[in-house]
């Protein structure tokens, strides 16, 4: 691997192609790429929430899932392969369990924000969710590594859940919807 990264600018993709795991060679704007780059766009910010003040246990568990971004940015980048199991499943559905427990229930819709750290978090849910759309997109055409969109599904919902964490860690309240503040 260290071989691999030591040249950073290599001129391949000045065509407009980028190269897969596999060898293959596709365009840049191929849906496979875009999916690719949704999901390393999803890790990039969940790296934002982690550099704002979060729990140890929340922090702990968003570590685990950019590992498991890579890995299933490996099963994007190389078709066939697959990363993701039933296991990182179960983890996902466990942490929004533990973490949704210790929450008070919601009683009203709320707004992305309060805390920095629950904004960024709300910003990692919302890419999350657009990440899910590109690879179901991809599984319309290509084949896709099963466990990916219930993956994405599933990690929305702990970053959902994450944000409320964040924002009791520090003091704030969740933003609650107004229907109708503005009429």
């Amino acid at each position: 691997m260290a071989n691999r990264l030591s040249k950073i600018t290599t001129r391949t993709g000045d065509d407009g192609t980028t190269g897969l795991g596999d060898g293959s060679r596709v365009h840049k704007d191929h849906q496979r790429v875009h999916a690719l780059g949704e999901v390393d766009e999803l890790n990039s910010q969940i790296g934002v929430a982690l550099a704002e003040d979060l729990p140890g246990d929340a922090r702990e568990v968003l570590v685990r899932v950019q590992h498991d971004l890579f890995d299933m940015g490996g099963e994007l980048c190389i078709p066939g392969r697959v990363a993701l199991t039933d296991a990182h499943l179960q983890r996902l559905e466990d942490a929004v369990a533990a973490f949704n427990d210790n929450l008070p229930p919601l009683k009203e819709f709320i707004l992305p924000g309060g805390s920095r750290s629950s904004a960024a978090l709300h910003v990692a849910r919302c890419i999350c969710r657009r990440a899910e759309r590109a690879v179901v997109t991809l599984a319309q055409v290509e084949d896709v590594a099963p466990h990916s969109v219930r993956y994405l599904n599933r990690l929305s919902d702990l970053l959902f859940v994450l944000s409320r964490v964040a924002n009791r860690h520090v003091g704030q309240s969740d933003v609650l919807w107004q229907p109708g503040l503005n009429a």
